[in-house]
Order: structure tokens, then C-alpha cells, then sequence
């Protein structure tokens, strides 16, 4: 089965395969082994058998495919859908502001748009570096930078907003 993850504005392609009590899992072509078993109050927890430590736990929140990522004490806003199609950004359709948000700690390395500039749906507006690795954060949908909240070099924790378009 393949289905698409929206983190922070960022797509993410995802395959799941069952192998046995597994399941293989390729994330943007990065092979992964997984276990997954309940973890009581709706809560799934996520492993991976080569370290046998618990990496996460998935909540799902409601039934529009929204779910709640907890790892290392972090919560990070997870949507999932079917790949290929049409997501509806409940909250973040319409004229109204939407925010752009870290959706892990981090550094913020580069900073692609200003106050002021117009940016089409998912085109890149800030880079982000966490654990070595840079990761580019996209509008949410086209509009125009309201506000850019951080600069570069800035220390970051998920969930904090970075740049508002509306």
C-alpha cells in the first residue's frame, strides 16, 4: 500500500508492505523493517527490530487522516492520505493565514522568502538542520509571506512557527 504523509508542509511518499509481524516500510526510498503492535488508549507503538527500542507512538486523532506523531517526547501534527490524492487542508483552505512550523528541533539554516513575497503551493521557504541533515519546508498552498518569524542561525523546537502566508 502507498500513501502520502504531509509533516509541516512536506510530502513524503511511504510504502507498507506486511512481512510477517512486520512491516516493510520505505519512506522516499529508504528501506526501513517496522513493528508495529496497540499500545492501549488508541495509541500504536512503533519499533525497529535491529535496535528493539520503541521510536514512536501513533495516535490518530480523527477520521479526516490526521495523526499525532509522538517521538522523544515531541508531538508533531502528521496528515496522511492516500498518494496521489487531493489533499484538503482542513483550517488552512481559503483567504485566512496559515503558518509554516518546525516539525522538529532545529536550526534554521537558510530563508528563501521575505514579507511581502508571493509563493506558490508547496514551493520551498525556509531550510531547516536537524541531526546533519537540511530539510526544506514548503508553502502550504500559494499566497503571500505575511510575516517571517525567525532568522537565520535561530535554534528551533517542533511545532514552532516559522512563516505565516496568507
Amino acid at each position: 500500500m502507498r500513501v502520502e504523509l504531509e509533516v509541516a508542509g512536506r510530502l513524503r511518499t511511504v510504502s507498507l508492505e506486511p512481512r510477517g509481524a512486520a512491516f516493510e516500510v520505505a519512506i522516499d526510498g529508504r528501506l526501513l523493517t517496522v513493528e508495529v503492535a496497540p499500545a492501549g488508549d488508541g495509541r500504536l507503538s512503533v519499533r525497529l527490530p535491529a535496535t528493539g527500542r520503541q521510536h514512536a507512538a501513533l495516535v490518530v486523532s480523527n477520521g479526516s487522516g490526521a495523526l499525532d506523531v509522538l517521538t522523544g517526547g515531541i508531538r508533531v501534527p502528521v496528515r496522511l492520505r492516500p498518494a496521489g490524492a487531493v489533499l484538503r487542508r482542513t483550517g488552512q483552505a481559503g483567504d485566512g493565514p496559515c503558518r509554516v512550523c518546525a516539525p522538529m528541533p532545529g536550526k534554521v539554516v537558510r530563508l528563501h522568502v521575505e514579507p511581502g513575497d508571493a509563493v506558490s503551493d508547496r514551493q520551498g521557504v525556509v531550510v531547516i538542520e536537524a541531526m546533519k541533515m537540511e530539510n526544506e519546508l514548503r508553502a502550504p498552498r500559494a499566497g503571500t509571506v505575511r510575516e517571517v518569524l525567525v532568522a537565520p542561525g535561530a535554534s528551533v523546537e517542533a511545532g514552532t512557527p516559522l512563516v505565516v502566508i496568507e
